[in-house]
């Protein structure tokens, strides 16, 4: 799955997403390095290409009742986002890309949860793969925006933290998962895993898991005893 992760807005020279980068720089975002459900997050959705929009993560259908929808979703299952109700028609409609440059996962030790950041090695911008919804309040017409985030299998790399990963897309799969009227068999094949020789993984501080946490000291490596990516 994927709970948190991190977007940090200016990043060095990478092969990474340089025109989400570069929308990001545009619409003045503001780092966030323990970005975490329920808050305001950029995404760039097939509807608004050329701009970057700030939705609440955490998916809440139009056809929910009320705005405080119990069930809303952080992330949905490329296996069956084609036969849930929630995800089934926005995959035709609303997709979304999500701008991040790492994401954050939690490792079960013997003496508790290790959380670790997984990036890019190049540490550039990419983008998950997402889907949008919004919804409208019937007394006011007030349309809430919200976002989920599309998972898959883990690859390599992940498999000791987690055994799903978020979808991460390359540069040249992002205009493709935007374009379109409805989600085919091509565009439904970008949602793979991402190879395990072009990212990496560290450990970090237990401050990531508050989300009150949100300083570029939750970025820094830690020491942990037989690190798996060592």
């Amino acid at each position: 799955m994927c709970g948190r992760y991190s977007i940090i807005t200016k990043k060095k020279e990478s092969k990474g997403s340089v025109r989400a980068a570069k929308l990001l720089e545009k619409a003045q975002a503001d780092n966030r390095f323990n970005a975490a459900p329920s808050q305001l997050l950029p995404v760039i959705t097939n509807q608004d290409p050329e701009h970057v929009q700030f939705f609440s993560w955490g998916l809440v259908p139009h056809w929910a009742k009320e705005k405080a929808y119990k069930h809303k979703s952080i992330n949905a299952r490329a296996e069956t986002i084609t036969e849930k109700p929630t995800f089934r028609q926005l995959v035709n409609q609303k997709r979304c890309l999500v701008p991040a440059d790492s994401f954050y996962e939690w490792r079960t030790t013997p003496t508790g949860k290790q959380p670790y950041r997984i990036l890019l090695k190049d540490e550039g911008i990419f983008c998950f793969a997402g889907l949008w919804d919004e919804w409208a309040d019937p007394d006011t017409g007030e349309v809430f925006d919200t976002f989920t985030i599309i998972t898959t299998e883990a690859n390599e790399l992940m498999r000791p933290l987690h055994d799903r990963m978020p979808v991460l897309l390359h540069p040249e799969e992002e205009a493709e998962w935007l374009s379109g009227e409805q989600a085919n068999e091509h565009l439904l094949s970008l949602l793979k895993p991402y190879p395990s020789e072009e990212m990496k993984a560290y450990p970090v501080s237990t401050l990531v898991n508050s989300p009150a946490n949100d300083s570029p000291e939750v970025l820094e490596p830690m020491a942990e005893q037989g690190d798996l990516f060592s």
